[in-house]
């Protein structure tokens, strides 16, 4: 069993892509504990950020890393359900690149980092309108909404959300997350955001904090 959660955490490790959904489906076919897989995967990928973010590793490298996870994590993800089992979870994440915008990467990592930390995710993908943002607000619940713009042009769909939120009387129900190569904390706190994230593993540490988890 040891031996197979190394495997799993080797594979994000060593960004090794090509093997990662069969090494997870090993680990189902052997009886691992799901859970226990799960936070392999998490743990290995937590290394990842903390070095990328000490500059020990490169933005590539995350890409890489987060690819491993969308490989193994639906394989353990499904064998969790199957045997009615449930991850704890840190609070509820709904992000999005904002309309206008098309980029996904960023968005993608932050959405898998944010995962592989214990948080449920619901990602509304790229080019996401405001309404649809205000929409998940009213049907998910969630305790954070992160929204991710690439392009100076539509950094300002950031505010049309947070603005219509005011206007729908939810802003006071949800933290609201901003990021995006053109996004810094002048212009965060000048739309009113609660936090801004410069990379994917800053989105997650900022996450915790704003939900005052250690």
């Amino acid at each position: 069993m040891e031996d197979i959660l190394e495997e799993l955490k080797r594979a994000v490790l060593e960004f090794d892509v090509d093997n990662a959904h069969d090494i997870a489906a090993k680990a189902v076919q052997q009886g691992v504990d799901p859970l226990q897989a799960a936070k392999a995967l998490t743990e290995a990928i937590r290394i990842v950020g903390e070095k990328f973010g000490s500059g020990e590793l490169f933005l590539p490298d995350l890409v890489c890393a987060s690819e491993v996870l969308k490989k193994a994590f639906p394989v353990i993800n499904e064998e969790i359900e199957k045997k009615g089992k449930k991850q704890e979870s840190l609070g509820k994440v709904v992000l999005g690149t904002v309309f206008g915008d098309i980029h996904s990467i960023g968005k993608g990592m932050v959405s898998t980092l944010l995962y592989a930390s214990g948080f449920e995710v619901i990602d509304l993908g790229v080019n996401v309108k405001s309404e649809v943002f205000l929409d998940a607000v009213k049907k998910d619940n969630p305790d954070i909404v992160a929204m991710s713009a690439l392009l100076t042009t539509t950094a300002n769909e950031q505010k049309n959300v947070i603005e219509g939120l005011k206007k729908a009387g939810l802003r006071k129900k949800v933290k609201v997350i901003v990021g995006g190569s053109p996004i810094n904390q002048e212009f965060a706190d000048s739309i009113g955001a609660d936090g801004y994230g410069a990379t994917a593993p800053e989105g997650v540490k900022v996450a915790k904090k704003l939900l005052e988890i250690d």
